[in-house]
C-alpha cells in the first residue's frame, strides 16, 4: 500500500452518522488530504451499516479514497470495500483474509513491537499503534511513544498509522518521527471550534 506524503489522514468516521455527515465528508475529502476513510460504527445495526457504508463508499470513490470497515471483514466484503482494520481481539489476519482477499487489512499493535512483528509476518497492509495521546473517542488501554514510531521504521516498510487524542497542536511531530499515517476521529466530529472542513484545512 503506498500512501502519499500529502494524503496523510486516515479519517475514521464519527460515532453517530448526523444529518448533515455525508455533505461534511464530501468536502473534506475535497481537499485530498485523506488517503483511507474507516467506517467505525459501534450501535448500528449489519442493515444499518450496509446502508451507510453504501453512501460513503461512493464518496470515498469519488475522491480516491480508500474505504475500510472496522472489525469486520464480512461487512467489508459485502460492501466490496477496499479492505478491513483489525483489532487484536477481532478475528485473525489469516481468517480475515480468507474472507476479504489481498484488499487492505490493517492491525492495531497498541505499544507492542511484539504485535507489530506478528503483523508484518502475517503481511498486514499497515500498521497501527497508539494511543499516543488522551482521546475521548475511545477508552485509552495502551499508551504509545514517538519511540515505537522508530523503532518500526527501522523494521519494516509497511506503512505506520498512529492513533489517539491526534489534533492540531501534535499532529506534525508524529509525521516527523515516521507516522505515514494519522488516525483522525474526535478532533473532526466533536471540535467545539471548528467546523469538520475546517479541522482539516488547518492540517497542512
Amino acid at each position: 500500500m503506498r500512501i502519499s506524503k500529502k494524503k496523510f489522514v486516515y479519517l475514521i468516521s464519527p460515532n453517530n452518522i448526523y444529518p448533515q455527515f455525508y455533505q461534511d465528508l464530501k468536502k473534506i475529502l475535497n481537499t485530498g488530504k485523506v488517503s483511507l476513510f474507516q467506517l467505525r460504527l459501534k450501535k448500528y445495526s449489519f442493515e444499518e451499516k450496509i446502508m451507510i457504508g453504501k453512501k460513503i463508499k461512493k464518496i470515498c470513490k469519488k475522491n480516491n479514497v480508500k474505504f475500510l470497515v472496522n472489525d469486520d471483514p464480512n461487512l467489508s466484503k459485502k460492501l466490496n470495500a477496499d479492505g478491513c482494520h483489525l483489532g487484536q481481539k477481532d478475528i485473525s489476519l489469516i481468517k480475515a483474509r480468507k474472507i476479504v482477499g489481498s484488499k487492505i487489512i490493517g492491525i492495531t499493535c497498541h505499544n507492542s513491537i511484539k504485535l507489530a512483528k506478528d503483523a508484518i509476518k502475517h503481511k498486514a497492509s499497515y500498521i497501527a499503534f497508539g494511543a499516543f495521546f488522551s482521546t475521548k473517542t475511545k477508552k485509552v488501554r495502551f499508551k504509545a511513544t514517538i519511540k515505537i514510531l522508530n523503532k518500526a521504521k527501522k523494521l519494516t516498510k509497511t506503512p505506520i498509522v498512529a492513533i489517539g487524542g491526534i489534533n492540531i497542536n501534535n499532529y506534525k511531530k508524529l509525521l516527523l518521527n515516521n507516522a505515514n499515517l494519522l488516525a483522525i476521529s474526535g478532533y473532526v466530529w466533536n471540535n467545539k471550534k471548528y467546523k469538520p472542513l475546517e479541522t482539516i484545512e488547518k492540517l497542512k
